[in-house]
């Protein structure tokens, strides 16, 4: 069974894929001077991206987990997330407070999701 790696990095691929499954490395917002809102929104048209590329799509996640700095941001997040996701579709999801890589990502998202 063969593993796909894509957008191979030296520390890092952004994605693989194996046996139908997609798994996506964490993503973080490019632009951390934006607010947890705004910082999740990049994030999910980032993951939007990846699961195309990955053959996939959101309604096709398996599973999420969530990282927040803060969970004073949870409201926040949830906002845009319940905006995101397709009704019917609501992936398994676990959402903790951890300390980021960098001090500016507000949140930081891994997803699991099947092929179409």
């Amino acid at each position: 069974m063969t593993i796909k790696r894509m957008h191979v990095g030296p520390r890092l691929s952004e994605m693989a894929i194996h046996n139908g499954v997609v798994y996506l490395a964490g993503q973080v917002a490019e632009d951390t001077t934006l607010d947890a809102a705004g910082q999740t929104q990049q994030i999910l048209s980032a993951i939007d991206r990846l699961l195309a590329e990955g053959d996939s799509d959101k309604t096709r996640i398996l599973q999420a987990t969530i990282y927040l700095k803060s969970m004073n941001d949870f409201p926040a997040l949830n906002a845009v997330w319940d905006k995101w996701v397709v009704h019917g579709h609501t992936p398994p999801r676990a959402t903790v407070e951890a300390r980021l890589a960098k001090s500016d990502y507000l949140v930081e998202i891994i997803v699991t999701a099947a092929q179409k």
